[in-house]
């Protein structure tokens, strides 16, 4: 059953399966057969690797494979949209333990005189994947709200870092020195990289999550990268590159639409003392509230309308709904399109996604740098649990901590009208100034059920 030339053309095939499955991913239109076709090369990649020289033990790898499927499967069928950021997190994480588990093995099996060359890939395995391991675990706890959003200071918080980094060099090389006859040195390590990857991401609060969630992803490709060379295992290392790089890219595209670099998201956070200067900036201002038949009103007899989601149509599982009242507009030969802000939601493409899940016309659904020419020519924009992405505190407050952050210009459209559940901030923690603007109208309550109010208004029109 070992032939080695059965595997190096599944991995190959497999690769090619990657790119184009990576490619396809790149467009909403084509994600889905993008993700199919990546699921296939993966699958395939599996099966070859049963012919590589030397394997054995199939039962208990069958085993193995079965008790990760099941659950997989199982949890990725039954996740509700709203906690889909958090299950990437955490299968993200699961990925980098991997990574750690697979070089701590590697390096276990290994023999005392290996080359340099392979010991660093090994050393590299275990910190990423362990910083990816730990990291993608309390960015699910943030997500999930087991864990406070808000971001956790304590003092000498850099200091701590820089001096646990020191420390993983020194048991690294203590490692190597002591090799194999002292385990210990590297399950140090291990552990070191493991608490390196808690203590990065608890000071990050939930306005960064998006980002969170690349950089950790780019985190997870380089351990399987890294682990692909310890192992002369191509397919891995191919994966691991390309889901690195495009971690890599997607994490300066995030920080590109926020304005925010990369060092700030990791080494600072959203909010602070700004706060309290934004919200008493507002003085005496009020928020002008409407009622379900006013807004129907207004939108049914509009000739174009632009929807913004955001979070709060997540929360409130109402993407269903928002296609109907689209639908229902049309037939009023009402004008209807969806701005989408990148970092709208609580992971990058969140409301493509949602809206996706909705059968919404991916014609429909245009990017920030699309849409924002036509705010103006727009009678409404419907705002729809969003908060930060259309604060115009961006443009206009220089004191502000999302001040230079790309936002959607819903402010430039006649009308306005944000549903909301409630009076709060967003997650970058400040008021937003379009709330209080005089074009603005907020209807108060769940996203479900005011667009269940509004569906019910715009059909006895």
């Amino acid at each position: 059953m070992n032939n080695p030339y059965i595997p190096e053309g599944a991995y190959l095939i497999a690769s090619l399966l990657f790119v184009i499955g990576l490619k396809r991913l790149s467009s909403p239109r084509t994600a889905r057969s993008g993700n199919t076709l990546a699921a296939i090369g993966m699958a395939l990649a599996l099966v070859g690797t049963f012919f590589l020289p030397a394997m054995a033990h199939f039962g208990w790898i069958v085993l193995a494979i079965v008790i990760g499927t099941v659950p997989g499967w199982l949890l990725a069928k039954k996740v509700k949209m709203t906690a889909m950021p958090q299950m990437v997190s955490l299968f993200n994480g699961m990925g980098g333990a991997c990574a750690l588990f697979i070089s701590l093995g590697e390096w276990i099996n290994s023999d005392s005189d290996e080359s340099l060359g392979l010991i660093l890939p090994m050393f590299f395995g275990i910190i990423f994947g362990a910083i990816s391991f730990s990291g993608s675990l309390v960015a699910f706890g943030k997500l999930q709200g087991l864990i406070s959003e808000k971001p956790l200071r304590w003092p000498l918080q850099k200091t701590i870092n820089i001096v646990l980094c020191a420390i993983m060099v020194a048991l690294a090389t203590i490692a190597v020195r002591h090799c194999h006859c002292e385990l210990h040195w590297i399950y140090l390590l291990a552990g070191a990289a493991l608490v390196l990857g808690v203590l990065q991401v608890l000071p990050i609060g939930g306005a960064d999550m998006p980002v969170v969630i690349s950089v950790l992803n780019s985190c997870t490709g380089m351990a399987a990268a890294v682990t692909g060379f310890a192992m002369h295992n191509m397919a891995m290392i191919i994966a691991g590159v390309l889901v690195g790089a495009a971690g890599s890219f997607l994490t300066l595209l995030m920080c590109k639409a926020m304005n925010r670099s990369l060092l700030a998201v990791i080494f600072g956070s959203f909010g602070g003392g700004a706060q309290a200067g934004a919200a008493a900036a507002q003085g005496e201002k009020t928020q002008r509230e409407t009622t379900a038949a006013e807004a129907a009103i207004m939108m049914g007899y509009a000739r174009k309308v632009i929807i913004i989601p955001g979070y709060g149509l997540a929360v409130a599982q109402a993407q269903h709904l928002v296609h109907e009242l689209e639908q229902m507009l049309e037939k009023r030969a009402v004008e209807v399109k969806y701005a989408i802000h990148p970092v709208a939601g609580r992971m990058p493409g969140h409301m493509n996604v949602l809206l996706a899940e909705a059968d919404v016309p991916y014609p429909k659904l245009f990017d920030m740098d699309e849409i924002n020419p036509e705010f103006d020519q727009a009678d409404v924009a419907l705002i729809i649990g969003a908060n930060d992405v259309v604060n115009p505190a961006a443009r206009n407050d220089a004191t502000s901590p999302i001040y230079g952050m790309p936002i959607l210009n819903a402010d430039k459209a006649k009308n306005i009208i944000v549903i909301k559940r409630g009076k709060g901030a967003g997650f970058a923690g400040i008021e937003n100034e379009l709330f209080f603007d005089a074009k603005t109208r907020m209807l108060f309550g769940d996203a479900k059920k005011a667009l269940q109010e509004l569906v019910a208004e715009i059909r006895g029109l």
